[in-house]
């Protein structure tokens, strides 16, 4: 077993049972659940609205390279630069290189699980210089030292006492802050790291191909200050963001505010076609966008699996999981969590180091019931399932117990004739240490449901 199998183990274990973590847990996805009750109420017709949004990005993932090279002729003719990067690292070397072409020192950064995904906050900071979070989420989980918990939410592992403590112990405000003093005090401090910024970088929520720009939504005005003062921008973008068409976003801006925190619109919805023009009086001088693969062609190339790739990123997957309310954020070890998580890392990471997010489901199905997109997760965990046994990362011991059992569900006579000793015998030798320490192994009784079957009729054996 790998060390990344035996930490996301020991992980679970703790939070599972921290009454804690799983109190706060409760308390703020209990909200989050309210207020989306709300926000869908603005569609007549759910289903055939998220039919269609998932239409459009099935369109756009079959047909992603086209869409891609038009967005970059596009975006380019109007003075954007755009970088292709095929893993972290070239990404993480362009954007360096970036920095010391501009000679910067300060960069102020909005709300992107893309760049957690390379982290670049990491390498700034080795070659010494200053990136900070803006979104007041990221911006509480970069001073506590920790990544990013949930993909909408960052910190909805911290209640506000905690955060309070956080910024009692960072800054010195009183530990009996309100939510608002300490955004206020948040607020304050951000406006001159804007103001003196050498470079903004962003994320995009949707790269539209037919007018060359991205699309980037938020709820604080963040992103947009990260966009206009600074005198460059950088986008780091998955390739996956696509869509086809800029009338598209009409479909896609209500489905993602409404699954993602249950507005009926993102208070921030910004439309980015390039560097300043002539005649404009904001925005950067110099646009970057890099589009990055790091192994989502690898997922591309899965048939069924493919379909992930159409994820809006809203996390309702991760609110509805009950797996997910249980182990939180953190303990899967991924930038990616939950059960999207679940069906994308071990394609963007390794099926060796992270199969086992794929067994890391009830099967429930919640995921897929709740999906703007409508992307079948519960069934794509199965099929990572099987490309596990397939591409050789079963256990040799799960092996052996498949094929046995295997030999036995195909024979109606091995399971009459095993009595009910050798069948108990062999569940609790096979499958006691799997079943887990706080259950019981079932026991099986002496008469199989076909003998007592045919008993209760008088039929023969």
């Amino acid at each position: 077993m790998s060390d990344i199998y035996n930490k996301f183990i020991e992980d679970s274990e703790t939070k599972a049972f921290d009454p804690k973590h799983r109190k706060t847990i409760k308390f703020n996805i209990s909200r989050y659940e309210t207020a989306v009750v709300k926000g869908m109420k603005q569609f007549c017709n759910l289903e055939l609205a998220k039919q269609r949004a998932s239409n459009l990005k099935h369109k756009a993932v079959n047909d992603l390279d086209k869409y891609l090279v038009e967005f970059e002729a596009i975006f380019t003719h109007r003075g954007g630069k755009v970088i292709w990067a095929q893993d972290d690292k070239e990404a993480v070397k362009e954007i360096i290189s970036i920095c010391r072409k501009y000679d910067a020192k300060h960069i102020v950064k909005s709300k992107s699980m893309t760049t957690e995904e390379i982290e670049i906050n990491h390498a700034l900071e080795e070659n010494k210089i200053e990136s900070l979070e803006t979104d007041l989420g990221e911006y509480i989980v970069q001073i506590a030292g920790e990544k990013p918990y949930h993909i909408v939410t960052p910190v909805m592992h911290k209640s506000k006492e905690e955060i309070a403590e956080l910024f009692n112990q960072k800054f010195g405000i009183p530990k009996e802050s309100t939510p608002e003093q300490i955004t206020g005090f948040v607020r304050k401090l951000l406006r001159d790291k804007f103001t003196s910024a050498d470079i903004g970088i962003t994320g995009a929520n949707f790269i539209v191909a037919d007018t060359g720009a991205i699309a980037l939504t938020e709820n604080e005005g963040n992103g947009m200050m990260s966009v206009s003062f600074p005198k460059v921008q950088i986008v780091i973008v998955g390739i996956e963001k696509v869509i086809p068409s800029m009338k598209d976003l009409d479909a896609f801006w209500p489905l993602l505010a409404a699954h993602g925190t249950g507005q009926n619109i993102t208070v921030y919805n910004s439309i980015i076609s390039g560097p300043r023009q002539e005649g404009e009086v904001d925005g950067p001088l110099d646009m970057y966008v890099i589009l990055l693969d790091n192994g989502r062609t690898e997922l591309l190339a899965q048939e069924e699996q493919r379909r992930a790739l159409s994820c809006i990123r809203c996390g309702a997957c991760l609110n509805g999981c009950p797996i997910y309310k249980n182990i939180g954020g953190h303990a899967y070890g991924t930038t990616y969590s939950g059960p999207i998580g679940s069906v994308i890392t071990p394609h963007l990471k390794g099926m060796h180091d992270f199969k086992h997010l794929s067994f890391a489901s009830s099967l429930c199905g919640k995921c897929t019931e709740v999906c703007p997109v409508k992307i079948n997760l519960h069934n794509l965990l199965l099929y990572n399932r099987r490309d596990s046994v397939k591409t050789g990362h079963a256990k040799g011991s799960e092996k052996m117990v498949m094929f046995f059992y295997k030999k036995a569900m195909l024979n109606r006579w091995m399971i009459d004739k095993s009595g009910s000793g050798l069948k108990n015998f062999a569940v609790k030798k096979f499958f006691k240490k799997a079943w887990g320490p706080r259950r019981e192994v079932p026991t099986i009784a002496k008469k199989s449901f076909n003998q007592q079957w045919k008993e209760q009729r008088g039929l023969k054996n």
